[in-house]
């Protein structure tokens, strides 16, 4: 039983760490990255729908992309969602058939805040993991009826040392982001 609540943490609090990975992923950095287009939903129809469902995505130059829509009639609601999201910067060109995106360059300033939103994402992600932390303590409590206090207690120690695993992977990724944003 013990074995199936710590189990259980991990898995969760590994889907928290590749959340906040893939969070990491759409800050922007120096160059374009297909992937800072993942998270941008477009209103196709109505239905918000990810632009990656709607448009593949193209990186020819390391500050352009070049967004290729499956539905041409879809070019105007495409071109809008990349205009209208935050953080991004982005001045999109249509011509009809494609839409090329140019990121400008990034100032120091600019640099600085895409830190802060990125530290700001990991905080998130170790909350994410945390709370994962308190339910699993909240099962095993549960359990010392069933199973001796020794064991309960065995289990929470192991508890705490996959939930520091799971925060130092979070912390290892950002302090990666950082360095990946800093540079220059």
């Amino acid at each position: 039983m013990i074995a199936d609540v710590l189990s259980d943490a991990g898995t969760r609090m590994q889907k928290a760490v590749e959340a906040a990975k893939e969070d990491f992923a759409t800050v922007r950095t120096g160059r374009a990255n297909p992937q800072l287009f993942q998270k941008i939903l477009v209103s196709y129809y109505g239905t918000p729908t990810p632009l990656a469902q709607l448009a593949s995505l193209a990186n020819p130059e390391a500050r352009t992309l070049v967004v290729t829509p499956y539905d041409k009639s879809a070019l105007k609601d495409i071109e809008q969602a990349i205009r209208d999201t935050p953080n991004l910067g982005a001045n999109p060109n249509n011509d009809g058939n494609i839409i090329r995106v140019t990121l400008p360059e990034l100032t120091e300033e600019r640099r600085k805040e895409f830190v802060k939103i990125v530290r700001s994402k990991a905080e998130d992600a170790r909350v994410a993991v945390r709370n994962v932390r308190r339910k699993a303590k909240d099962d095993l409590d549960a359990l010392k009826g069933e199973v001796g206090d020794d064991e309960v207690a065995r289990g929470e120690k192991e508890l705490e040392q996959v939930t520091k695993a799971h925060v130092d992977q979070i912390d290892e990724a950002l302090k990666r982001k950082e360095a990946e944003l800093l540079e220059v």
